[in-house]
């Protein structure tokens, strides 16, 4: 696997808005995060540990936060929100629904102060 960079260039023009907003609040949130991989995947690297990580999968975009803790920390406010699915680890949704920002805000925050606690 290459780089998020990499990865945005490879996107179909129908995903790639909502995968590329993800990098980009997160880029806003933890401003020193660098591009680096997380269990194999592209991702954002904060303090040598995978911050973020948002990939294409067959029948969906999925965000790995690599933290269950995160993903519960933005449950109920993707309760009801159409094409969005939660799984221990990973959020999953269809690029017609994207991630609420404020909801991508509070995922990245919660993973960000796990690794700096």
């Amino acid at each position: 696997m290459g780089t998020v960079d990499d990865l945005l260039a490879g996107l179909d023009p129908a995903d790639r808005p909502s995968v590329e907003r993800i990098y980009e609040i997160a880029r806003e949130q933890v401003p020193d995060a660098e591009q680096g991989l997380g269990y194999g995947m592209p991702a954002l690297v904060h303090r040598g540990k995978p911050l973020v990580s948002v990939m294409r999968a067959k029948k969906h975009i999925g965000v790995y936060p690599f933290s269950p803790a995160a993903v519960a920390a933005v449950a109920d406010d993707l309760a009801g929100h159409p094409g969005i699915g939660l799984d221990k680890g990973t959020i999953r949704y269809q690029p017609e629904h994207p991630l609420p920002d404020a909801v991508v805000r509070t995922l990245v925050r919660a993973r960000q102060e796990q690794i700096e606690a």
